[in-house]
């Protein structure tokens, strides 16, 4: 079953996805989550509340998507063991544990993210600092330094978190050299460019 073919649950409010989820956090492999957009009108849950819900049951969002002029729909699923955590994710979680509505399977989540390493694996990516391999290729490589600090904030973010999210050394160094290369020509790494004609 193709992850667009998966159950589609229509939410007017928060609760309803909460009351999904206390039935379906551990069976199900992962959810549509239909919501009217802000500025429909209609009743609806914010990101933020959805997201908050999901994080209590160690869930994670991942695709956003249109239904029709007046809803948008958000895939949520059961967070994979070595998926890494956004700094915002673990701002939303410590504030549900101060609150006292953090659930079992959400701390779960979190006691292993940070045993495995995944819980920190960004971090550096989110503040947007540039590892010590990246700035040996940038060595290499006329002005990729320079073209590099000068691509916005949040596109230099996401380049990092891709580095660092490499699975294999073999990977990462091909990812660190690409990044390098491209900024010497001050093309951004691992942007989608459009089809090839």
């Amino acid at each position: 079953m193709s992850v667009h073919d998966r159950e589609h649950l229509d939410v007017t409010h928060v609760d309803q996805l909460v009351d999904w989820l206390q039935i379906n956090h551990s069976t199900s492999s992962g959810l549509w989550v239909v919501y009217a957009k802000k500025k429909s009108g209609l009743p609806g849950p914010t990101y933020d509340e959805m997201v908050r819900a999901i994080l209590r049951f160690g869930w994670v969002d991942s695709i956003p998507g249109k239904v029709d002029a007046q809803r948008s729909k958000l895939y949520v699923s059961p967070r994979k063991p070595t998926s890494a955590w956004s700094q915002s994710n673990k701002v939303r979680v410590d504030e549900l544990i101060a609150s006292g509505l953090m659930l079992p399977a959400g701390l779960a989540a979190i006691d292993l993210a940070k045993t495995n390493g995944s819980w920190s694996r960004i971090d550096g990516a989110q503040n947007a600092e540039v590892p010590e391999d990246l700035e040996t290729a940038f060595l290499l490589h006329a002005g990729s330094r320079e073209n590099f600090e000068n691509f916005p904030r949040g596109v230099r973010k996401q380049i990092l978190e891709w580095i660092s999210q490499a699975k294999t050394p073999t990977t990462r160094s091909k990812r660190i050299a690409e990044t390098a290369e491209l900024a010497a020509q001050n093309i951004r790494a691992n942007q989608w460019r459009g089809p090839k004609a």
